[in-house]
């Protein structure tokens, strides 16, 4: 019987050494930052992800959709067969431009919808523009955000503040609530956290305090929308290599020795992290709701 299955076994790879480790050279960028000016350039799944018509027909629309976790998300959500919306910050277009290339070689598109989640009304609009270029909305992934460390409290100014929680939390909210009379029995919403919603890191005051708020936002609406048969959860990222560090989010000290502190002693890539998100909206998760899926390279919740 065994003879008669096709062999798709991959080779055993140990999986602290699948992807490069610190160090890495000093990279500074100007906020928000570019996934295509990183050494090395982060993996997306651009050249490895497979899909299986697993999210066939859905209708997806991903926040910080050009860089990082959200670009995997896109990438992976649009090969398993789903309609992909993203919307990023109009600097942010060079990377969308990438992205779409690389999707357009799979003969893959996406609706491209740029603007500042800070603003409500843009965020209205952005639902709104979602369901009536795809047809209407199912998976909502709230993934964008706003990272910049500082050595101390007193460091952090309200300009800062403001942008952080407008970003991080307002947004979320916002779209949200615009989101939800869209949303039929059986969809979902994935939020974006981090470990340092559970870790804080005495550098990210305001970052943490954000992530501590959207855990704590899944858990609640998702006992609201069960009533509705809408799942909520949120995926919680260790330290992913992506453009969020080097424009800000971290010295450039800690930079270079990223994931370092691990026991796998580097950092995810995006790649890696995308199968959960894939997971989560569709029905392999399906009595799964209000719950946190830590991908930390081995740090606990």
């Amino acid at each position: 019987m065994a003879d008669d299955i096709p062999s798709r076994v991959s080779p055993l790879r140990d999986p602290r050494k699948i992807y490069p480790s610190p160090p890495f050279d000093r990279q500074p960028q100007d906020k928000p930052g570019l996934d295509q000016s990183m050494q090395p350039r982060p993996d997306h799944g651009e050249d490895t992800y497979r899909g299986t018509g697993r999210m066939q027909g859905r209708k997806a629309l991903i926040t910080g959709g050009d860089s990082g976790i959200g670009r995997a998300v896109a990438i992976a959500y649009a090969r398993e067969g789903a309609h992909v919306a993203i919307n990023y910050l109009p600097d942010e277009e060079p990377d969308v431009d990438d992205l779409c290339e690389v999707l357009a070689r799979d003969g893959l598109d996406l609706v491209r919808i740029p603007g500042d989640i800070r603003d409500r009304n843009f965020c209205n609009t952005l639902v709104s523009q979602t369901v009536d270029r795809l047809g209407g909305l199912d998976t909502l992934i709230n993934n964008a955000g706003w990272q910049v460390f500082q050595e101390s409290i007193l460091d952090i100014s309200p300009e800062q503040l403001s942008r952080t929680f407008e970003t991080n939390i307002y947004a979320m909210f916002w779209i949200t609530q615009a989101a939800i009379p869209h949303l039929l029995p059986g969809a979902t919403i994935i939020n974006t956290t981090s470990t340092q919603g559970s870790h804080p890191s005495s550098t990210l005051l305001d970052y943490a305090s954000t992530k501590f708020a959207i855990i704590g936002f899944t858990q609640a609406l998702s006992q609201e929308l069960i009533k509705k048969g809408v799942r909520v959860n949120a995926v919680a990222p260790g330290p992913f290599w992506t453009a969020l560090q080097p424009s800000g989010g971290q010295s450039q000290e800690k930079v270079m020795h990223f994931g370092e502190q691990t026991p796998y002693g580097r950092p995810g890539q995006p790649a890696e992290i995308a199968p959960v998100y894939v997971f989560l909206a569709t029905e392999d998760s399906s009595y799964v709701t209000g719950e946190t899926y830590g991908v930390t390279g081995g740090k606990p919740l």
